[in-house]
């Protein structure tokens, strides 16, 4: 058997900032919890994650040989305050975790090398093994996972939370053959703090410890399909990728430390950008800005949603100017945006004047019904 304090040395030498081991079956309870999440119909778009459920559930429901897991932590913890970019309502504010290079390929890259160096030391010893890696977007429950392996526990907010580095750990996974020393499981800490419940701008926690996708921010902006939907957007504010808050308000970040990683740590400016100027980004200009950051997956059609929509929150009169000129955008999604923003921008009589002359020009139905919407609001 391979020792776990070489496991973790290794580990360390790689990057890694935890590194504890579970048994393959140590989440029973996941797939329940799942299950029960999913019917309720919590997940909104993401019908993945129902199409992989039967997988998910367990490392061995993916693959039966599976004995062990090895979690690893990497600390992303920010510098500063990560909520102080809220303050500017000109500017962006962008998540924490999207503010440099992807942590898919940092973090898969390292997994790999582990894996090797895991294999290579069980064939030292004469045994025979396999290992598999997953980063996120393998149907994998990391976090129960997580939790078993004592690296840390699923917080009131369903997210990871960590005695040494709060809530700023992603998560990699390598489910091997092996039959690995397991660590002892982690309990919760939240005790009657609900701090993250309460902070949360949408009221996405139904009940301590259940997350409605729906209502999320993170979710809306990445992983919804269609228009945000008109009741959650002013609470959006000046987020235009991914959301913070329940994660920045845990009293745990009292231990948390800024990452030694400086692919992870913010690009210099990325915690602010001038909406004005991601507004004018052609899809070129946002490839270019946003090249190796999670931030390119969304396509720039719906990040120039999230964009107008702050735009909308700005309270600023001289931005609706961007906002008009997104009238004329190719995606109905962009347009319908960028008359949502133009209607909390504009005088009523003005948002008229100009919804008489843009509404004739409209083709799509839904963008039309937008525009029908916000003047009847206008008028009232």
């Amino acid at each position: 058997m391979v020792p776990s304090s070489t496991i973790r040395r290794k580990a360390r030498e790689l990057g890694f900032d935890a590194c504890r081991i579970a048994r393959a079956d140590a989440a029973p309870q996941a797939g329940e919890r799942l299950r029960a999440w999913l019917a309720e119909g919590a997940h909104g778009d993401m019908d993945w994650m129902a199409e992989t459920a039967d997988r998910r559930v367990s490392p061995r429901a993916l693959w039966p040989q599976a004995r062990s897991v090895v979690m690893l932590g990497v600390n992303y913890g920010p510098a500063g305050d990560p909520l102080a970019a809220l303050a500017d309502k000109t500017r962006g504010a962008i998540s924490v975790y999207a503010r440099n290079r992807d942590y898919h390929d940092l973090v898969k890259g390292r997994l790999k090398q582990l894996a090797a160096f895991l294999l290579k030391e069980a064939g030292a010893k004469g045994e025979r093994a396999d290992a598999k890696v997953f980063v996120d977007t393998a149907p994998v429950m990391e976090k129960p996972l997580a939790q078993a392996a004592g690296l840390g526990w699923q917080g009131k907010h369903t997210n990871l939370v960590s005695r040494e580095f709060g809530s700023w750990l992603f998560l990699g996974v390598i489910v091997t053959t092996l039959d690995l020393a397991p660590d002892s499981p982690e309990t919760d800490h939240c005790g009657a703090c609900r701090r993250c419940l309460d902070v949360c701008p949408t009221r996405a926690f139904p009940a301590p410890y259940r997350l409605d996708a729906r209502r999320c921010i993170s979710y809306l902006m990445i992983e919804h399909k269609g228009p945000i939907p008109r009741e959650l957007r002013a609470a959006m504010g000046n987020r235009i990728y991914g959301c913070d808050d329940c994660l920045a308000v845990c009293p745990w970040n009292k231990f948390a430390q800024a990452t030694r990683e400086a692919k992870l740590a913010a690009r210099p400016g990325f915690e602010r950008l001038a909406l004005a100027d991601l507004a004018r980004l052609d899809d070129a200009g946002f490839r270019a800005l946003f090249a190796g950051s999670p931030i390119k997956r969304i396509g720039h059609a719906r990040f120039l949603c999230n964009v107008l929509i702050a735009i909308g929150n700005s309270g600023e009169v001289a931005l609706a100017e961007e906002a008009r000129r997104l009238l004329s955008h190719a995606s109905p999604l962009v347009r319908g945006a960028a008359v949502w923003a133009l209607a909390r921008l504009l005088p009523a009589a003005e948002f008229a004047a100009l919804a008489a002359l843009r509404l004739p020009q409209e083709t799509d139905e839904a963008v039309t019904a937008d525009w029908a919407k916000e003047t009847h609001c206008a008028k009232k």
